[in-house]
């Protein structure tokens, strides 16, 4: 596993991983991670990654780990951000997958890139918030107080979001959520935290409030959401497959905001399929 400083034109550093450096005979897959969290390649797939051919890039995104943070970024400008990476390592076409808020930088990704992404997949996303272009959504129903409480926040600006980081995060998982972490995805707890204090979680926060081209994905998309999750409700999944022209929507019964992550694998095997 490489991990490389990958200096921005604005002056900034993007710390990115690559798991089979130079390699062109592998699918490129990009991992985009959740919130909070560290972009490292996710170490419960390596089994079946090795098995598939794939070959992961990922990131820190600013304000996580070695990546310097970014106030007022966007999904959009984090999707420039994987730009310099894939254009410095000579990576013309890739998949994307990502978990929880790490599912909307995926579908960000496809919506700037265009054929340059051969499919994109994503566990538990957060749908666009409601604009003129995407209408229909109670986006906050269903969420649970404390993510509702940060999420209105930073609909109120940076400012409004840095402070409610005063304010107890209680994610309330399930019982089998909880479990999940006696077993292989135990590993997020590795990768949680950064040096750079609140700054990675609340400009993700502030930039799942502002617009994004979502309307221009085009390459197909898999949908995977627990009818249980209280963090991201799978309305907002329903509403994405309702509305991108190539998705096809996979609602699991039960499964909740980390339990999903057992359909991960399977995610992954889709993109492969996709991808030849």
């Amino acid at each position: 596993m490489d991990e490389i400083d990958f200096p921005l034109p604005d002056g900034r550093v993007l710390h990115a991983y690559d798991s089979a450096p130079g390699d062109n005979e592998r699918a490129v897959v990009v991992w985009h991670h959740g919130t909070p969290g560290l972009g490292t390649p996710p170490a419960p797939l390596d089994a079946a990654a090795e098995e598939l051919g794939i070959r992961w890039i990922s990131f820190d995104r600013p304000g996580y780990g070695g990546s310097t943070p970014a106030p007022g970024r966007t999904v959009g400008s984090v999707a420039a951000d994987l730009t310099t990476v894939l254009d410095t390592l000579g990576i013309r076409r890739c998949a994307q997958l990502g978990y929880s808020g790490g599912g909307t930088y995926a579908l960000g990704a496809a919506a700037l890139l265009g054929d340059r992404v051969t499919a994109v997949a994503t566990l538990a996303a957060i749908a666009p918030y409601p604009d003129d272009t995407a209408k229909g959504l109670d986006w906050y129903d269903g969420m649970i107080a404390s993510g509702l409480a940060s999420l209105h926040a930073a609909a109120d600006g940076r400012e409004a979001r840095l402070a409610n980081e005063a304010v107890e995060y209680d994610p309330e998982f399930t019982a089998a959520d909880l479990a999940m972490f006696d077993g292989p995805w135990g590993w997020l707890g590795s990768v949680a935290g950064g040096p750079h204090g609140p700054d990675g979680p609340v400009d993700d926060d502030c930039s799942y409030v502002q617009p994004w081209h979502w309307a221009t994905i085009t390459a197909p998309t898999l949908l995977v959401h627990g009818t249980a999750d209280r963090i991201i409700p799978w309305s907002h999944a329903r509403w994405l497959a309702e509305n991108l022209p190539a998705a096809t929507l996979d609602i699991r019964q039960d499964l909740s905001h980390i339990t999903i992550l057992d359909q991960a694998e399977p995610a992954l095997r889709w993109i492969r399929k996709q991808i030849g």
